[in-house]
């Protein structure tokens, strides 16, 4: 095996190396300065730019005189006028900014900027001259836009006339701050086209639905009634794209089908507003319900706690407010008096003074998935990572970040709504961004729910379905994660963020996208290979966020070997759907609750931003919806030849390490860190047994790695350096 040998220096070398530092050590002390300052020059005009802006600003404020500096701002004030001011404003700023060129500013001004902020100024000059009703002698005295403004506008002026003249300068002033906002003119064609569409949708199609009237309040004696709120008012759709000019390629909204809305009756309303009051009186309880929020699956009355007459500490006669612990208790009784199946009670909502009693309505509104992305909820986001989560109980549109979360943990029972979610996130995701920002990872054990997206140009591979292939997915996302971390450290950048920032700005090489990981079913990976899942998905889940990678894993069986503690702690956002038992509901949320759900898409989230989980009630995506996601997509960027899986030779080294020996990889490091090996040093490196390391030994000569023992004998020597993949190589010649 061939070392490399370090190389004496030439004498030549040696000798310019002497004649460099003779050189130097004849330079005085003048032309060292000079020459150290030479890489500097331009910090150097930088800085002096802003020690005259900051001196001349002093002079303009009357904070300090001289006769060449009351001179100098005389000179400017005349010429320039009140722009005067921004002008050595934006001098210093620029001064700043080429003085500190060197440290990593968080931003990047480019040449098209500054000439428009110029040409801003410029045409503001004149502007003010004409719109101030200013004259020469007024310019001369420093007012309106100065000589500068009075030279620009007074020829116009004479030729073309006051409106004319205004026009263009206007229309100059504007131009500048296009160009210093960067929008070119294909940006604007955008988004007055974006404008022009959401208008003609607004008048065509999202007509608002009338008002209901109000409950009347009824009236009784005692106590006067606080005012009943029903939260039922329209929202206005918004457009579901991020902010920005859109991507042409995206899907339209057309795309996704509406929903109806069923209101509940305000008869109805006001027969259960009854039933719950009585129902506090039949038990001794006071209380009255004083908000109403009507939600797409649930009603939720908010009761307000009375008083109870009772005695002091003094033995004198005092009201005194019902427990809230109370009126939780009444749960069975509640549901018993309102006839419905399940009731759940929110003791108290948090951050108001109510009891919330959701009630179930006799007809559930299917939450779309068009009525959520259109919701100023979605758009206010502003993030391609951002996925619609569906309605409240008072029937405002919830959408949440998966890069905020960083990672969610989904459980419920089979039929819950578990699958829909996951096909909604997904939909979200692919419909706000192309294939460059976003990619997927699918991993589907039960083989029917997500294969429907195979084709799309988002997806890594295609959906996996096998579950032998599944850990080799997770390795190979462990792998890319800390590829990322290392590019980062190369630029200096903490996130996927900064990094792609930076990497625009050195316009040197390629922005990195991020990869949202689902898992529909942990429960069978976790019974097969549970140690090795249980740690991939630990790791990931600590280190990926910064990486822009993100899990979404679901579960159909949330017991403690499945949603292990190690897990649970790793993913602080989650959703619960409807479980079998009140202990399945403290696994994953560590509070009671979703044992009282409906099914069919009703969840509780819990954000790692509040103490307490929000009923939801799930967007829903049709088959159809899918097709025509999937289809566009395939139409747009039509797939010639398939990509192969990036983790395909990470599965295939793990089958070759497990037909040969699981110690293989550490029989080639060993091998890579000697001249010669032989067998009983394999034995005693790696503590195995003689036939063990035999095995190792003869898979070692097999892969081409050491010498044949019929010349080297039991010392064999080893042909593999410390930098070489060995293992890869090999696979890639047998494949």
């Amino acid at each position: 095996m061939s070392r490399r040998v370090a190389g004496a220096r030439p004498d030549n070398i040696m000798a310019r190396s002497r004649s460099k530092q003779s050189a130097s050590s004849s330079q005085t002390w003048d032309e060292t300065v000079i020459q150290g300052l030479i890489p500097l020059r331009v910090e150097v005009v930088g800085l002096t730019l802003l020690v005259l802006s900051g001196i001349t600003m002093l002079g303009l404020l009357n904070l300090t005189h001289s006769s060449l500096l009351d001179l100098w701002v005389e000179f400017c004030r005349r010429m320039l006028g009140w722009g005067v001011y921004p002008l050595f404003l934006l001098l210093g700023a620029g001064g700043a900014h080429l003085a500190l060129r060197r440290v990593g500013l968080p931003y990047r001004i480019h040449i098209t900027q500054v000439l428009g902020v110029e040409l801003m100024l410029l045409a503001a000059l004149p502007l003010t001259y004409q719109l101030g009703g200013g004259t020469l002698p007024d310019a001369y005295q420093g007012r309106a836009g100065g000589l500068v403004g009075w030279a620009l506008a007074a020829p116009l002026l004479d030729f073309l006339g006051p409106l004319l003249t205004a026009t263009l300068f206007a229309m100059l002033f504007i131009w500048g701050a296009a160009l210093a906002a960067r929008v070119s003119w294909s940006d604007l064609l955008a988004a007055l086209s974006g404008l022009s569409a959401l208008f003609r949708q607004w008048a065509s199609e999202l007509e608002p639905p009338p008002r209901p009237p109000r409950a009347p309040q009824p009236t009784t004696s005692g106590r006067a009634r606080q005012p009943l709120l029903i939260d039922d008012s329209p929202r206005a759709p918004q457009s579901p794209a991020p902010a920005g000019a859109p991507d042409p390629r995206l899907p339209p909204i057309r795309l996704l089908e509406r929903g109806a809305v069923i209101n509940m009756t305000d008869a109805e309303i006001r027969r259960k507003k009854e039933v719950i009051e009585q129902t506090l009186l039949d038990f001794g309880l006071r209380g009255e319900v004083t908000e109403i929020r009507r939600g797409p699956s649930v009603t939720q009355f908010g009761v307000t706690p009375g008083y109870l007459p009772g005695t002091g500490p003094d033995g004198e006669p005092l009201m005194k407010k019902v427990r809230v612990s109370r009126i939780a208790a009444l749960q069975k009784d509640f549901a018993l008096a309102l006839e419905v199946p399940r009731l759940r009670i929110e003791a108290p909502v948090p951050g108001r003074g109510i009891v919330g009693l959701e009630v179930p309505n006799a007809r559930a509104n299917v939450v779309r998935l068009r009525t959520v992305l259109e919701s100023q909820a979605f758009s206010r986001l502003n993030s391609p990572l951002a996925v619609a989560l569906g309605q409240g109980v008072s029937g405002a549109p919830l959408a949440i970040d998966l890069a905020k979360m960083p990672h969610l943990l989904i459980a419920g029972t089979t039929g819950s709504g578990k699958s829909v979610c996951l096909n909604a996130f997904i939909s979200c995701l692919v419909f706000r961004n192309p294939p460059e920002r976003l990619k997927l990872v699918m991993i589907d054990p039960k083989k029917v729910e997500l294969i429907r997206f195979n084709g799309i140009p988002h997806l890594l591979g295609n959906v996996e379905v096998e579950h032998d292939r599944v850990t080799g997915v997770l390795r190979w996302i462990i792998v890319e994660m800390d590829r990322r971390y290392e590019a980062f450290a190369q630029i200096g950048a903490k996130n996927l963020a900064v990094y792609n920032e930076k990497i625009a700005r050195r316009d040197s090489g390629k922005p990195l996208p991020h990869i949202a990981v689902f898992i529909d079913e942990l429960a069978d990976l976790m019974a097969m290979y549970g140690e090795e899942v249980e740690r991939a998905l630990c790791r990931l889940a600590q280190m990926a966020r910064a990486t822009g990678i993100h899990l979404v894993v679901a579960t159909q069986r949330p017991s403690t070997n499945v949603i292990t503690g190690l897990i649970k702690a790793n993913f602080p956002a989650r959703i619960s759907f409807a479980v079998a038992s009140n202990t399945d509901s403290r696994v994953i949320l560590d509070t009671a609750g979703a044992e009282q759900l409906l099914g069919q898409g009703d969840m509780l989230f819990l954000s790692p931003e509040a103490g307490e989980p929000v009923r939801v009630q799930g967007c829903f995506v049709s088959d159809n919806e899918i097709e025509r996601l999937v289809s566009h997509w395939q139409r747009v960027i039509p797939e010639v030849t398939p990509e192969e899986a990036p983790w395909e030779h990470l599965i295939a080294r793990r089958n070759f390490i497990d037909e040969k020996d699981e110690m293989l990889e550490e029989a080639i490091a060993l091998a890579q860190k000697v001249d010669t090996i032989s067998t009983s040093l394999i034995q005693r490196r790696l503590r195995v047994g003689f036939p063990r390391a035999a095995r190792l030994m003869e898979a070692l000569y097999d892969m081409g790695l050491v010498e044949d023992p019929r010349e080297g004998g039991k010392t064999r020597r080893t042909y593999v350096d410390e930098d070489d993949d060995p293992l890869d190589e090999f696979l890639a010649e047998h494949d």
